[in-house]
């Protein structure tokens, strides 16, 4: 299935999590790390394979992944598992995870910024680059710094589905491109 086709199916189910998660106390985080534990049960390689016997019904997924994770889920959320594996939906929770954490994100008006940089970025540099973002967008910036030595010099800046590249490569790049 087309990227875009498991978004429009996955975002329904992330925005009902969403709301209920909403109307719980400290729902929100609680049900950010049950998903993100959803999704990485189901993305594991033994339990995909356990997940794709054609013998397994709904509810059994269901019950393999609930067993799976344990205690670690909520009794909503593993109401949230049944639901899913009754619609053979199981394989969307990587994508279900994404879409609830833009609308956590947004509700709680927090943005994670990824700084990738030739060089190491100074605790200095951090600061000055989260104040500018966080006045640019309005949000509270979560900043998590990275070391690329390839970029040459310069940085690529990705917050949610933006891309900011500034980097000595990037700019090569174009400049090959508008040559050819």
């Amino acid at each position: 299935m087309a990227e875009a086709e498991l978004a429009t199916i996955a975002r329904p189910y992330a925005r009902a999590a969403f709301s209920y998660a909403l109307d719980q106390d400290q729902g929100l985080q609680a049900w950010s790390k049950m998903l993100a534990l959803l999704a990485a049960a189901s993305s594991e390689k033994i339990v995909q394979e356990a997940l794709d016997d054609p013998m397994l019904s709904g509810t059994e997924e269901a019950k393999l992944l609930i067993a799976v994770l344990g205690d670690e889920l909520s009794e909503a959320a593993q109401n949230f598992v049944t639901v899913l594996s009754g619609y053979g939906r199981i394989e969307l929770l990587p994508n279900i995870v994404g879409m609830f954490e833009l609308l956590k994100a947004n509700h709680e008006k927090t943005m994670d910024v990824e700084v990738t940089s030739a060089f190491e970025v100074t605790d200095s540099e951090k600061t000055t680059l989260s104040e500018a973002l966080q006045k640019m967008l309005q949000r509270e910036i979560n900043l998590q710094t990275s070391v690329d030595p390839s970029l040459l010099g310069g940085v690529v800046i990705k917050a949610e589905d933006t891309v900011i590249d500034d980097s000595v490569r990037g700019k090569l790049q174009k400049l090959s491109n508008a040559l050819v």
